[in-house]
């Protein structure tokens, strides 16, 4: 049987995530939703403070779509490459800014499922950008999402997808958006992948992973 964590808990751990990060937000450096688009591409198996680092040489170089547009891949490469698969990003890039151009007017499409139609645009990508650079709900399920959601019991599945439709389920649709920086915050700074410091989260009454790995039964408050 899946497992399910009770309303209370699921309010409780709501309530306690924005204490422990208020500062929670999107650390890549964006302009607009078209210089967020290029940098959440560039994060994929690479970090937010590495992409930071290469995004301002590569915007001055190439401003908008119709840059990119113009440019070829070989172009592209040599401003992207200390951000790892940087050959298919190229591609990707220079491909998403043709249809961005011939499609959408030069504007990055407001809504996740067409944004997902862009080359080198997944779900993930596509609800980053929409939370982030558009205002829309969205839950982005990165490693970190996934693997403290899961962990704690926010839900309980074993692909992305199911993930996040468990997660958008759990949480109030006005917090998906911020909801999802919090849990990946909690993923980089508390806890992660190998050593979770559970015994300084102030999650762990309601954590499963606590509860399965500690022998603990969580008093709640009555």
């Amino acid at each position: 049987m899946a497992y399910q964590m009770k309303q209370e808990e699921i309010d409780a751990v709501l309530s306690i995530l924005p204490q422990m990060y208020p500062d929670a937000k999107v650390e890549l450096r964006f302009e607009d939703g078209f210089t967020l688009l290029v940098s959440t591409i560039l994060a994929a198996q690479c970090t937010d403070k590495q992409v930071n680092k290469v995004t301002p040489a590569l915007f001055e170089r190439f401003p908008d779509p119709y840059a990119f547009a113009a440019a070829t891949p070989e172009e592209v490469e040599p401003y992207i490459r200390s951000c790892g698969f940087y050959s298919t990003k190229a591609k990707n890039i220079v491909a998403a800014s043709k249809m961005i151009c011939e499609v959408y007017g030069g504007e990055v499409p407001r809504s996740i499922e067409e944004m997902q139609k862009l080359p080198g645009v997944g779900r993930k990508t596509a609800d980053v950008v929409g939370a982030a650079a558009f205002g829309l709900d969205a839950i982005a399920v990165d490693t970190h999402v996934f693997r403290v959601s899961n962990r704690i019991g926010l839900a309980d599945a074993k692909d992305v997808l199911k993930t996040e439709y468990q997660l958008m389920e759990n949480i109030p649709k006005d917090k998906w958006s911020v909801a999802h920086l919090w849990l990946i915050f909690l993923g980089r700074r508390q806890c992660s992948a190998r050593k979770p410091k559970c015994e300084t989260c102030p999650l762990a009454p309601y954590c499963r992973y606590y509860r399965e790995n500690h022998g603990m039964i969580a008093e709640k408050a009555q």
